[in-house]
């Protein structure tokens, strides 16, 4: 069930035009739930609840054993599963270790990892060929056997990966073609690195169930009715403020899904990720008095398990309000405190508060965003599911290092 602890508030919007894109956008709902029972998204296939992940037991049984997961991966082939390992990484008891750029401080910090060949490696690209993943997994398996203990997931057919998984004689998942990367958290892309976790893989993933249910769906579409509206009125930087360091990969997952969904034919959102409490002392003097082109959405936890108390030695009386709290606490009142101010102020602004108590509470929201997207889509007529100029890049990347 979509509750308040989820999501706690809607954006306030309350005029003519919204009224008017309201009408749209559930006629648009209406139609993708069509679609959606009907199996007409393929894409969306994966975040229905009866996957099949039985190709996958004897290979997560066969890689549990490793302490250390090493994941190698771009963008949504990889975010996915960052985002998971974040949100819940007080129980994981696994170490897993994320290459997603090509940086040389992240080698450095490859060659101090203690049992390398207690490692498990997973190498993620739909197409095959993506450089800086290939470039990773030659940097850091150049002096390993990797026979054994990796696992490529990637498109069944010729590309380097393939080639590198056939010669190594390593294990292959094949990676659908209709699926994106940004939508593939709930495929083998985002499931295999979960169950590896030692999660539970099957309660992850409910989309005939929350299309139906009244709190999820209303929450849905008044959301995408205010962020339409505020679109029409120039409003198109999405400021994302996060007060849990832990939602900094939900963050980066969300933030690509916007940006590489919507952002064609001139039109997009431009999804900015900031971080709380540290950005009130070098952005939300802008937030608050700057150009009024921007909408919010603040994630925060109740972090239930932060039970230590900070406890004041000095005596010093001005600060007596911080004494015998813990740190979620106070950072959770700054939180609330520039929510007042915001309210104050008329910015515009949601609030998705978590627990991180299990598998559903996240694939709700990895749902109900993927959903928005698709929906703000079909509102601003773009496809939500290619990316054209991305791959104008990798084309001239390509041309400039064949030189």
């Amino acid at each position: 069930m979509f509750n308040k602890k989820i999501l706690s508030k809607n954006f306030s919007m309350s005029s003519r035009k919204y009224n008017k894109n309201l009408k749209r956008t559930k006629k648009a709902f209406e139609i993708l739930k069509t679609k959606i029972k009907n199996s007409e998204l393929p894409v969306l296939q994966s975040y229905k609840k009866n996957n099949d992940f039985s190709i996958l037991k004897n290979k997560i049984k066969k890689l549990r054993k490793y302490e250390n997961i090493i994941l190698i991966g771009m963008g949504g082939s990889i975010l996915g599963a960052k985002s998971i390992y974040s949100f819940f990484k007080k129980k994981i008891k696994k170490k897993l270790f994320f290459f997603d750029n090509l940086d040389i401080n992240q080698h450095l910090k490859f060659k101090k990892i203690k049992n390398i060949k207690k490692s498990c490696f997973v190498i993620i690209s739909k197409s095959g060929n993506t450089l800086e993943t290939i470039t990773n997994f030659n940097a850091v398996s150049s002096k390993l056997d990797l026979k054994k203990n990796s696992i490529f997931i990637t498109e069944i057919k010729d590309n380097v990966l393939i080639n590198i998984a056939n010669k190594i004689g390593a294990e292959i998942i094949g990676h659908k073609d209709f699926i994106g990367g940004r939508y593939s958290v709930f495929s083998e892309v985002g499931m295999l690195p979960a169950a590896l976790m030692g999660l539970n893989i099957k309660k992850f993933a409910n989309l005939n169930k929350l299309i139906n249910n009244k709190n999820f769906t209303s929450s849905l579409i008044k959301n995408v009715t205010s962020i339409y509206t505020m679109l029409s009125q120039g409003i198109k930087n999405s400021v994302i403020l996060n007060y849990d360091s832990q939602l900094d990969d939900l963050s980066f997952w969300y933030q690509q899904l916007v940006g590489e969904s919507l952002g064609k034919k001139g039109k997009g959102i431009n999804p900015i990720v900031s971080f709380g409490p540290k950005d009130q002392h070098t952005l939300l003097q802008l937030y608050l008095d700057g150009p009024k082109d921007k909408f919010f959405t603040f994630f925060m936890s109740l972090n239930k398990f932060d039970k230590k108390k900070i406890i004041s030695k000095h005596g010093i009386k001005s600060i007596n309000f911080t004494n015998n709290k813990t740190l979620s606490s106070i950072i959770n009142a700054q939180c609330s405190a520039t929510q007042n101010i915001f309210n104050t102020k008329k910015l515009p602004f949601r609030c998705f508060v978590f627990e991180k108590n299990n598998e559903e509470e996240l694939g709700r929201i990895f749902t109900f965003f993927v959903l928005e997207t698709i929906l703000l889509a079909s509102l601003m007529n773009v496809n939500p599911f290619n990316q054209p100029a991305v791959e104008q890049i990798k084309l001239e990347t390509k041309k400039i290092l064949s030189k």
